[in-house]
């Protein structure tokens, strides 16, 4: 039964990262462009404007979709509380795998709407 507690924390741990990052990137941008805190790709850095969008867009993608994700996550961990270790962990173990997808698609989806409003050279269109 242990396992299951540590396994149903070690899976909210994504979404819960994603909330407080998320709110944290939306709300207190990083000042300025820098290499250490923030979301940076080669498109975020072009400039401040491209810089405070990114963190505007993917803040508050991830706060949603941190949001989302821990009801399902709650509620696919609560059929396997008697389980096995094994079954808790392979099942674990997946719901993890699916929700890093997700957050690296968010960065997919960044990019595109970085790319819908500004123009390479990081000018707004």
């Amino acid at each position: 039964m242990w396992f299951w507690w540590f396994m149903l924390i070690c899976d909210l741990l994504v979404p819960g990262v994603m909330l407080v990052a998320g709110r944290m990137m939306w709300k207190h941008c990083p000042k300025e462009i820098n290499g250490l805190i923030g979301y940076r790709t080669a498109r975020s850095v072009k400039n401040m404007d491209t810089w405070k969008f990114a963190h505007e867009y993917c803040g508050k993608l991830w706060w949603k979709i941190g949001l989302l994700m821990i009801v399902p996550t709650v509620l696919i961990h609560i059929p396997f509380y008697h389980r096995g270790d094994t079954m808790i962990g392979i099942v674990g173990g997946i719901l993890a795998a699916m929700q890093c997808i997700i957050l690296i698609g968010s960065i997919f989806s960044t990019e595109h709407a970085l790319k819908r409003a500004f123009n390479d050279d990081g000018t707004q269109r």
